[in-house]
């Protein structure tokens, strides 16, 4: 198989590079006997899986078939994405506006008032045309919530994963506007929730977690009552904290009981939770997050599904804290500050700080994925333990 990244320091392996054909098993041997837990490989490049080796059922490839399909009747892109640095002055606005909107609505869902579809729906086509020009910068910005305001700003951000997720599965634009409104509402049940329990800044007790896993059935029954709703909405709303192995809720349903859009809302919405500030934590840092979300995978998330977030954020999605390997700085650290066109595990970075000197250095913008360019990553950091503040300043400023 063809090895594409180490994941840990290049003093913990036997290699001279990150990047190689594995052919001998001898060098199997030596990565498994190394301090390395964790490779990236390209399959594209390798031949990873014998030949006629059945690894995928009926309803696997004809699922593949069918998002092919979808990929060739969808037109051309004109654009190319914007650099995320044009989008962010317009991705913030939009962002404000769509938190009011969605105040708004789940203020009237608390006086018993119907959702108005078509707000909705216009809401959706203003993130989903921002997230067409440059899918970070709205995304990034709708992580950078706060506690007052999390709720509301939470649907925003799985509205804009959900548009980012479906295109990267190749679903029809029908489709992806679809799973965009699904995103926008699926909390709307969270408008009936006591706010004791809903802003609690603590771990919630059995009793009052009972409560909050109704907010599935409250939105179920809310969107119930919306005339022409796209059924997909209020089939994320009721579904989007089930597991593939049958332990989560409201229903305990397994893998192929849950719906491909149900399975997308439970990667998106756990996403945006765990990089969010919390009342009672802060949020991880993008890359850890993914790294501690593809160890739950198995049982909580469809692999499928799963996999495609990751490539539609990128391995290390902006904000990222990073640790480089430079010949010209030493071990420095860095924050992503957008993805890379050519490369998955080499993003633009802005290279801040000197881990030998300890020190804040002239901020430089470095795109590994330049031929050019000999830094590498070498691990993520958490950016709690270094005690960086501002972080986010890197990047956020159109």
């Amino acid at each position: 198989m063809w090895v594409e990244e180490l994941r840990g320091s290049w003093q913990e392996h036997p290699f001279w590079r990150d990047s190689f054909l594995l052919a001998d098993p001898k060098d199997l041997e030596r990565i498994l006997e190394s301090s390395i837990r964790e490779v990236w490989i390209d399959s594209s490049k390798g031949l990873d899986v014998p030949p006629g080796t059945e690894v995928e059922t009926e309803e696997q490839v004809a699922f593949e078939v069918q998002l092919e399909l979808n990929e060739a009747a969808r037109p051309p892109r004109l654009k190319e994405p914007v650099p995320i640095k044009d989008e962010l002055s317009r991705a913030a606005l939009i962002c404000q506006q769509s938190k009011q909107a969605v105040m708004s609505m789940f203020q009237e869902a608390r006086m018993g008032k119907t959702v108005d579809a078509a707000r909705a729906q216009h809401l959706v086509e203003e993130i989903s045309d921002s997230v067409s020009r440059n899918a970070s910068a709205l995304i990034s910005l709708a992580r950078l919530k706060t506690a007052d305001d999390y709720t509301y700003m939470h649907s925003v951000a799985v509205c804009a994963l959900m548009i980012a997720l479906a295109r990267q599965m190749g679903l029809s634009e029908g489709q992806t506007r679809s799973a965009g409104l699904a995103g926008l509402l699926h909390d709307l049940g969270k408008a009936a929730t006591p706010p004791s329990v809903l802003n609690k800044p603590g771990k919630l007790t059995p009793a009052e977690f009972e409560v909050m896993k109704q907010h599935t059935i409250d939105g179920y029954r809310m969107l119930q009552n919306v005339g022409n709703l796209d059924p997909m909405a209020l089939d994320v709303c009721l579904h989007h904290h089930e597991k593939v192995d049958g332990s989560g809720y409201p229903k305990g349903l397994k893998d192929s009981e849950i719906s491909l859009f149900a399975k997308m809302g439970a990667v998106c919405d756990v996403y945006d939770a765990i990089t969010s500030d919390r009342p009672y934590k802060a949020g991880w840092d993008p890359a850890q997050s993914l790294h501690k979300m593809a160890e739950w995978s198995r049982g909580h998330f469809d692999q499928r599904v799963f996999q495609a977030f990751v490539k539609s954020l990128g391995i290390y999605p902006v904000g990222s804290l990073l640790r480089l390997a430079s010949d010209r700085w030493g071990a420095v650290l860095a924050v992503v500050v957008e993805q890379s066109a050519q490369a998955l595990t080499k993003p633009i970075v802005k290279v801040f700080y000197s881990v030998d000197r300890t020190a804040h250095i002239a901020p430089q913008t470095v795109d590994l994925s330049s031929p050019q360019v000999i830094e590498r990553i070498v691990g993520r950091e958490d950016p709690v333990e270094w005690e960086f503040e501002g972080l986010d300043q890197f990047w956020a400023v159109a």
